[in-house]
């Protein structure tokens, strides 16, 4: 068996793309399964790190303004789509996946014009632009939220959920602990804004540095490769304390497992490893995403009570209050987890792989 999986960009994308691979590899284990990118951007570096192939396609996303660049996609749109073609006669894909990102358009475009099965996986509850394009040519559409008809062919969709990969819920606070030198005695706060980081969160943990400490709070800082350098310095006094900065947490199982609340964008995969591992959290929708869709994930879960919701314009003011209450509030914790574990969907890459393994017929 061969799959291709195509797309990436952040790690909204990257992340549900090796999950699927690492499911198909569970049930194959002689799959041959390569993962096709985007020059540049940072599946090229953590497909490598889950353990998989990657080859890069020289494509990008237009610019909201009138640039070369803009003038010039065309042109790199017509080589990525080559290239792709090039790439799929030589390996012969049994099926091609794409999970959004500039660099599943070319791909699936060249596999749905040679008939080879196609399947794309929809995370968030507002489309992206390469899926709601691409819709017509694929044979099924695996989306997360009900309501999808509005974008993509009803017969077409599937709901599943979003894939996660597996070790996300199963890491061990003990192992956590040593694994970043915490003390079991105190509360850790896990704060992460995303693969790339957020500039908002980012601000608001700096200026919190102090009164974390003398909260007796450890802080694991996920601060992205803009913040980092700066973030570093600025946690570097509170280091005894228990407070530290990371540019990218590759074990986020650990991570997770370390946590006791945590702070986060509320992008779809965020959303759902919230959900799988039964997090304590606040939500703080990063506004800079179409028609605003971290805030309609957000309110999935602050409408039922499973998590608590800080508008980005309020996180400079309100964000560390509310964060520190609710680590002391061990009760309200409690209840948050109880219901955010009930909207995990725990099967969802399974899901998604059954719906592949009927594309190819096996």
């Amino acid at each position: 068996m061969k799959i291709i999986i195509s797309g990436g960009g952040t790690g909204g994308h990257i992340f549900p793309a090796v999950a699927i691979a690492n499911e198909v590899r569970r049930r194959y284990p002689e799959a041959e399964i390569l993962f096709v990118g985007a020059n540049g951007r940072m599946e090229m570096t953590r497909v490598p790190e889950a353990g998989y192939n990657i080859v890069g396609l020289n494509i990008a996303g237009l610019q909201r303004r009138l640039t070369p660049q803009n003038l010039l996609f065309p042109v790199r749109v017509f080589r990525a789509v080559r290239k792709a073609g090039w790439l799929l006669e030589d390996f012969r894909p049994d099926a091609v996946v794409g999970v959004g990102g500039y660099a599943s358009a070319p791909v699936l475009l060249a596999a749905t014009s040679r008939g080879i099965p196609a399947l794309i996986q929809e995370q968030n509850s507002y489309a992206g632009l390469v899926n709601k394009l691409l819709a017509k040519r694929v044979s099924k559409i695996c989306v997360a939220y009900e309501g999808m008809g509005k974008f993509f062919p009803a017969n077409k969709i599937v709901v599943t959920g979003n894939p996660v990969r597996a070790e996300i819920a199963h890491g061990n606070r003990a192992e956590a602990q040593a694994f970043f030198g915490l003390n079991a005695k105190y509360k850790t706060l896990l704060v992460i804004g995303g693969s790339l980081g957020a500039r908002t969160l980012n601000l608001a943990t700096a200026a919190a540095l102090v009164r974390l400490r003398e909260a007796g709070v450890q802080l694991l800082w996920q601060t992205g490769k803009l913040y980092f350098h700066e973030a570093r310095q600025q946690v570097a006094p509170f280091a005894a304390a228990g407070l530290c900065a990371h540019e990218f947490i590759q074990r986020m199982d650990l991570a997770y497992a370390a946590a006791d609340v945590v702070i986060s964008r509320s992008g779809a995969l965020s959303v759902s490893e919230l959900c799988l591992t039964g997090k304590a959290a606040i939500l703080v929708p990063s506004p800079n995403v179409a028609e605003d869709h971290q805030t309609k994930n957000a309110l999935a879960l602050s409408g039922r009570e499973a998590a608590l919701l800080v508008t980005d314009t309020q996180a400079a003011t309100d964000l560390y209050d509310e964060a520190l209450r609710l680590l002391a509030d061990e009760p309200r914790q409690q209840q948050l987890q109880k219901k955010v574990i009930e909207l995990a969907k725990p099967h969802a890459t399974v899901l998604i792989v059954d719906e592949l393994m009927r594309l190819i017929g096996v």
